[in-house]
């Protein structure tokens, strides 16, 4: 007993029509579902400010989720070290500004305005941000990590 299939061309496109709409399906999910993970300080690289020196942005490609955001990095290597401490690199307000928070404001920051100190990253939301901040560092920063709790979560 021999079997034989016979398919008509429209059968042939409704079918590939269909594996078609279901990959887009897929590959839409997916990539929506990278995106419903917050982009950490405006895709910045987190790292580059410690090697580098400078706000560096990263690319989509060397890209690292941790803690309910999405890190960029300029290179493989910076998203590697990362990964090992990530504490050591993070801004110590995620997307906020330590100057606005240590005086009980939210402000988005700007990763261009930054500052280093006692090995910690802070992000400003102004360009005179680092300066005020410095000024007094300790108190500053004591405040701002008190007033933590006004931050939103992700």
């Amino acid at each position: 007993m021999r079997l034989v299939c016979v398919y008509t061309r429209r059968a042939v496109l409704q079918g590939l029509a269909g594996i078609a709409a279901a990959l887009l399906t897929v590959f839409a999910t997916g990539h929506a579902a990278a995106h419903d993970v917050p982009l950490a300080i405006k895709g910045y690289d987190p790292v580059a400010y410690f090697t580098i020196g400078k706000p560096t942005r990263g690319r989509a490609e060397f890209e690292y989720e941790w803690d309910e955001r999405r890190y960029r990095f300029s290179q493989a290597q910076h998203r590697e070290l990362f990964k090992k401490e990530p504490a050591r690199y993070l801004p110590q307000f995620a997307d906020f500004c330590a100057m606005a928070l240590s005086l009980g404001e939210v402000v988005e920051a700007d990763p261009e305005n930054w500052l280093i100190a006692d090995g910690k990253l802070y992000v400003f939301g102004k360009p005179t941000g680092p300066a005020l901040f410095r000024k007094d560092l300790a108190r500053n920063a004591a405040k701002a990590q008190n007033n933590k709790t006004l931050l939103p979560r992700p």
